[in-house]
């Protein structure tokens, strides 16, 4: 009797236990088509969900698509699936989840917090729509700015690789790939900086072409010239405006342009050169006054010192000198009044002349200059004296006859101009000074008395400047 219900008892605990088994194999079965409990597809709850409901659900979520393209500056434009005819497009990632589901350990999903999946649904979409709403977005329809290669750039002590700048220009290829694969993924976001849409420059800091070309310019700017005037701040040619005379093109060839440096030398000749030009002085009586033209002041030899100034450069050299000047064409000082501070002065208003030697005025006298008609006039200007000679034989013009307007021995000639003015005594003046000039003037010379011009010419040698103003 015992024995038959221990038998019993098995046969019952086998009948459950087949029972359980099936039941466990059962339910494994069933979630081999359905998703387990817990399961969560892109956030929402489909435990014990079928294929069919979940691409339902997709089919739903479809309809209201919208792509937002994110552009340039801040813009935007944005891209329904209304306007693409967007549909769900079947590609069997619900059915590959289903199956990668361990269903034989469905009771563990209970117990748990089941499983978050993420399925990225396909679509297929009307391809004239999407054309023609690319070509209308606002990145193809702006300007199309072009992107700008890093180019050499100075900074003030050489040439480096310099920024790029970014264009709106769009690579239409790029933006097209970049939409069809926002689209068939169903992509809610697109950068169109991010996903490489708009046209890059084609050369950055990091090409070797970029590097090479600063390198070449770099080359020119070894040199420096100090040019020595006197100045209280020199003028110096150095890598800051030798920069200004390299380039380099868009495919980085590197140009050096000497004519640039021509352009500089006869800016330098004109801002420095004081031959001619009117300087501002003082007269030895205190009078504050100008003086224009003559032949006496500094002027550059704007050909020599170009090709002087080419040749430091090319030769990376480091010098200080004077500019190259025209011969004969320098003066005694580089300030406002250049020729120093020994020189005769004619003031041809007042009819006096002076002598300053060292700054001292050694002597002063009333003078006859020339007539102020006829062509007769004494030209005005800074000049030097050119000849210093005694027993000078004065000669007029020509006359049509042959013989000359005029033939008169000087004791004291002091020659000032090469068309024939100079200090002279004119023992034929009966007085000097005041408005003399006026109606006994000269042909253009400084008439002098005997023992003025004999006193002149005592103190004055050649190469002295002689200053005559109105």
């Amino acid at each position: 009797m015992g024995d038959n219900k221990k038998k019993w008892l098995w046969i019952s605990l086998g009948i459950v236990a087949g029972i359980l088994v099936l039941g466990y194999i059962g339910t494994a079965l069933y979630f081999m088509s359905h998703f387990l409990p817990n399961t969560k597809v892109n956030g929402k709850d489909f435990s014990y969900a079928k294929e069919e409901d979940v691409a339902d659900y997709l089919k739903s979520e479809v309809k209201k698509y919208e792509l937002k393209i994110t552009e340039h500056a801040g813009l935007s434009d944005m891209i329904t699936g209304k306007e693409i005819s967007v549909e769900y497009k079947e590609n069997g990632v619900i059915d590959k989840l289903l199956k990668e589901q361990s269903v034989f350990l469905w009771p563990a999903a209970w117990s748990g917090e089941g499983k978050g999946l993420s399925i990225t649904a396909s679509a297929d979409y009307d391809e004239k729509a999407l054309d023609a709403k690319i070509a209308s977005l606002t990145a193809m329809t702006t300007e199309q700015v072009q992107p700008i290669s890093s180019m050499p750039m100075f900074d003030g002590e050489k040439f480096v690789p310099g920024d790029i700048t970014e264009g709106t220009a769009i690579d239409a290829d790029a933006l097209k790939k970049a939409v069809v694969e926002a689209i068939e993924g169903l992509q809610e976001q697109l950068d169109l900086g991010e996903a490489g849409c708009y046209i890059q420059p084609e050369y950055t800091k990091e090409s070797p072409e970029v590097q090479q070309a600063c390198d070449a310019m770099n080359a020119y700017l070894n040199a420096s010239v100090t040019y020595e005037m006197g100045l209280d701040t020199p003028v110096v040619v150095d890598k800051t405006i030798i920069s200004q005379w390299v380039t380099a093109d868009e495919n980085y060839v590197v140009t050096f342009h000497p004519e640039l440096i021509q352009e500089w030398v006869t800016q330098f000749a004109q801002q420095y050169d004081t031959a001619g030009k009117t300087r501002q002085f003082t007269t030895p009586d205190g009078r504050a006054t100008e003086v224009s033209g003559g032949t006496y002041g500094w002027e550059i030899n704007e050909t020599a010192e170009y090709e002087t100034l080419l040749a430091n450069i090319q030769n990376g050299e480091t010098v200080s000198r004077e500019p190259v000047y025209v011969e004969g064409k320098t003066a005694a000082s580089h300030g406002a009044q250049d020729w120093g501070s020994t020189y005769a002065e004619v003031d041809l208003t007042n009819q006096k002349m002076w002598y300053v030697k060292d700054g001292e005025v050694l002597m002063s006298a009333d003078v006859v200059t020339g007539l102020p008609k006829g062509g007769r006039s004494t030209p005005a200007g800074v000049y030097t004296i050119l000849e210093r000679m005694q027993n000078k034989v004065l000669r007029g013009n020509l006359r049509p006859d042959g013989t000359r307007e005029y033939e008169t021995l000087v004791k004291y000639w002091m020659r000032v101009t090469y068309s024939g003015v100079g200090f002279h005594d004119a023992t034929w003046q009966s007085s000097f000074g005041g408005n003399v000039y006026t109606y006994r003037g000269s042909h253009g010379c400084i008439n002098m008395s005997y023992s003025d011009a004999g006193k002149l010419y005592e103190l004055i040698q050649v190469g002295d400047p002689v200053i005559m103003h109105y």
